[in-house]
């Protein structure tokens, strides 16, 4: 079943890569008003130059109507999801870009998909939400992973 509006966002650990290496996030961290987005993989083509420039295009935005964080999540290591932070500049814009290694949490949101053609297998359908204290008040998430239209940040950012 996928996750709706109403629902809490699953218990689960991400990851991210901190001064002495890979480090946990429990996803109970995410609290306040969280701004999630996921995205297929890292440096993939609609997820590098269409869903994350959409974000860090309006992060100032988002946090002008009071988001807390902006967090992007994504099936790869932590050391991929540092690797394309800094690449899209998503890192100077605050945008905290999570691995889900195992991909236990994308299962859990309901949201895993494959892509044999394209290499990909249990990653993220691409989405883009609103947290508020770990429940989920919003969520859109795009028929078909190469579109980022219903999961741009600005379609997202006229919900906030």
């Amino acid at each position: 079943m996928t996750i709706a509006a109403g629902d809490k966002f699953p218990a689960g650990n991400l990851l991210k890569v901190g001064e002495n290496g890979p480090e946990a996030v429990d996803t109970a961290s995410l609290t306040g008003r969280v701004a999630i987005f996921g995205v297929p993989g890292a440096f993939t083509g609609t997820c590098t130059n269409a869903h994350m420039p959409s974000f860090v295009r309006t992060a100032d935005q988002f946090r002008a109507k009071g988001v807390d964080r902006i967090v992007c999540l994504t099936v790869n290591d932590p050391f991929v999801a540092d690797a394309w932070a800094k690449s899209t500049r998503a890192d100077a814009a605050g945008i905290e870009v999570l691995a889900d290694a195992d991909g236990s949490v994308t299962k859990a949101l309901g949201l895993s998909f494959d892509a044999p053609p394209a290499g990909l297998f249990g990653r993220t359908k691409r989405f883009a939400g609103l947290l508020n204290n770990g429940t989920v008040e919003v969520l859109d998430v795009e028929e078909s992973p190469g579109q980022c239209s219903v999961s741009a940040g600005e379609a997202l950012l006229e919900k906030v």
